[in-house]
């Protein structure tokens, strides 16, 4: 499978999630209903998996965590806001250089209309 074709059922998913659950919980419960719709069509799903960074000589093993990595492919971090800041765009690149990643989603649950809420963020795709 492709990062697109991995990102094309994380979006459906996500959008699945939101049509039953809506706007408004916290986004521990979205991570919980994501990861399980997911895991419903085969896909294989981490949820706050630690990555490692490295500064200078110095290696952290846990420099962040991601909300959920599918397939080993795609990073998908999760929002409930109000709206999306340019910083969490930024965030989710960062995440992607320092996990070797191509392709993140950044998903806010927090919008009216989940496909307003759902930004693809890539680092050399």
């Amino acid at each position: 499978m492709t990062e697109n074709q991995v990102a094309a059922q994380i979006v459906d998913a996500a959008y699945r999630v939101h049509t039953v659950l809506g706007p408004g919980l916290l986004e521990s419960v979205y991570e919980v209903a994501l990861t399980w719709e997911l895991e419903q069509r085969d896909l294989r799903v981490t949820r706050q998996q630690a990555i490692p960074v490295v500064y200078g000589a110095v290696h952290f093993d846990e420099g962040f965590r991601a909300d959920l990595i599918v397939e080993n492919l795609v990073i998908v971090e999760l929002k409930s806001v109000e709206a999306v800041a340019p910083v969490h765009k930024k965030q989710l690149l960062t995440y992607l250089r320092l996990a070797g990643k191509r392709l993140g989603l950044l998903i806010n649950f927090g919008d009216v209309l989940i496909k307003d809420g759902i930004t693809r963020v890539v680092n050399g795709l």
